[in-house]
């Protein structure tokens, strides 16, 4: 199946000059969806990790699934002031501006590996905040798995270059 083909794309979203990707047009369509978690499931297989972890907020659509059908825990990771018991925080930039993202202290144990589904990878500013957040708590990145990599961005060659597994389903231009 060509994912590409349910990507819909909107020009100067959220602000001018970006090519925003959405995947609302293929979570609508449950072969496009179920396709996408049975993409996601045969990559994960080759990963070694004890919990999956989701980006606010298109991140938790994928990783909850994942999270169901691997049966490991779903950590959410949120952005500022969403989670209400004692949490850490780290600071980032956006392609478009400034964001902050936090996880509860409680979620992560020492040591555990940690799966990070998202949407999409564009600049990393996200991804790498997620990475510093999960180490923050205690564990280590098992990977990153995205639907969507804008490979003309620099993010997914962020990662790589700080040895981190990555992924993606399908690949578009950022611009």
């Amino acid at each position: 199946m060509d994912l590409k083909k349910y990507i819909r794309s909107i020009q100067d979203y959220p602000k001018k000059g970006i090519l925003f990707r959405d995947i609302t047009t293929l979570i609508k369509n449950p072969e496009a969806f179920n396709f996408a978690i049975d993409k996601i499931i045969e990559i994960s297989k080759k990963i070694e990790f004890d919990k999956v972890s989701a980006i606010e907020s298109r991140g938790f659509i994928f990783a909850s699934t994942v999270s169901y059908l691997t049966k490991k825990p779903l950590i959410l990771l949120r952005k500022k002031n969403k989670l209400p018991a004692e949490r850490h925080s780290i600071d980032f930039e956006l392609e478009y501006g400034e964001a902050t993202i936090e996880v509860h202290k409680d979620s992560i144990d020492k040591g555990e590996k940690i799966l990070v589904i998202d949407d999409l990878i564009a600049t990393g500013g996200t991804a790498e905040a997620a990475a510093k957040l999960i180490e923050l708590s205690g564990g280590t990145v098992a990977g990153f798995i995205f639907i969507i990599n804008l490979f003309d961005l620099p993010g997914n060659d962020l990662l790589k270059n700080k040895s981190y597994f990555t992924e993606s389903l399908i690949e578009f231009p950022g611009h």
